[in-house]
């Protein structure tokens, strides 16, 4: 047996034989009771206390795959509606054009529609009106309709910070300790739709701004935790990302052009430029945080 790390977590010849004897000692138990009394075990939360569940089912599917433990069988495959998701459905809303000057649209309201009757429809306006289409989210993440005078007129999605983007870490300077710890204090806007029938001078600045004063508390209360720094990306072929630039976003370098799953150095997509905010000027001190 040797040490490992999982998802921060380190892993010793202890811990594995802890799980050896937590298996024996429940062997008609399923592999998700398994993993729900490992997690009471070692109290390993999340930061608005919920059990790291399913990061300790893919911790024990690991060790498995390694030859370390042997689970019991599969008792039960959960339907996924992820595997084969039917996507929204057109949304029926007023598409008359507003073109206005910013202060006529005031006051604007911004909701966030995680888990409300309004999800649905900004499902729906990402799908059709948004380049890349909608896609749901993994992790920690939020979504938010904007609307003025009743009308929607702007959507965005927040989620959790991709682990590894160098010209971030480079400009934040943290070690990957800290990194590993604190990358849950990181949002990263995956969408931002200013619906087609909608031409207001300043609007989507406008929004951002006031997007950066709200986020984490909104995080706060949904996840137990603050956040410190907002990024984006930006394809340069498409778009210059003069609403974030003009709301005050720092550039912040490139991405390498590989994404996550690859496995050499010659880029296979067009390079992003990646875009931050810092929520507070103590962003680096708090994000450097180790221990």
């Amino acid at each position: 047996m040797v040490e490992c790390r999982y998802r921060g977590r380190q892993i010793s010849p202890e811990d594995i034989l802890y799980i050896r004897a937590l298996v024996e000692r429940h062997p008609s138990e399923s592999r998700r009771t398994l993993s729900t009394r490992l997690c009471e075990a070692w109290q390993w939360r999340q930061a608005n206390g919920a059990l790291r569940d399913m990061v300790c089912r893919g911790l024990l599917l690991m060790l498995e795959r390694a030859g370390q433990i042997t689970l019991p069988p599969v008792s039960y495959v959960r339907h996924n509606p992820l595997a084969r998701r039917v996507r929204p459905e057109p949304a029926r809303i007023d598409a008359t054009p507003i073109e206005d000057r910013l202060c006529n649209l005031q006051p604007l309201e911004f909701e966030p529609v995680r888990r409300t009757a309004k999800e649905q429809l900004f499902n729906s306006l990402m799908e059709e009106h948004h380049y890349l289409g909608y896609e749901q989210p993994v992790g920690e993440h939020l979504k938010y309709l904007v609307s003025a005078q009743g009308r929607p007129v702007a959507c965005l999605a927040w989620s959790s910070a991709p682990r590894h983007l160098g010209s971030r870490d480079r400009y934040i300077g943290w070690s990957a300790e800290a990194r590993r710890r604190n990358i849950r204090f990181i949002a990263y806007n995956t969408r931002f739709l200013i619906l087609p029938w909608v031409r207001v001078e300043h609007l989507a600045s406008h929004i951002l701004g006031r997007m950066a004063a709200r986020v984490s508390e909104d995080w706060q209360r949904m996840y137990g935790h603050p956040i410190y720094f907002l990024e984006t990306f930006v394809d340069p072929e498409r778009f210059r990302g003069t609403c974030y630039r003009a709301a005050n976003w720092v550039f912040l370098g490139k991405t390498t052009g590989r994404g996550k799953q690859s496995n050499s150095y010659v880029p296979n997509r067009s390079l992003k430029e990646v875009l931050g905010y810092p929520l507070t000027k103590r962003f680096r001190e708090l994000l450097g945080e180790a221990g």
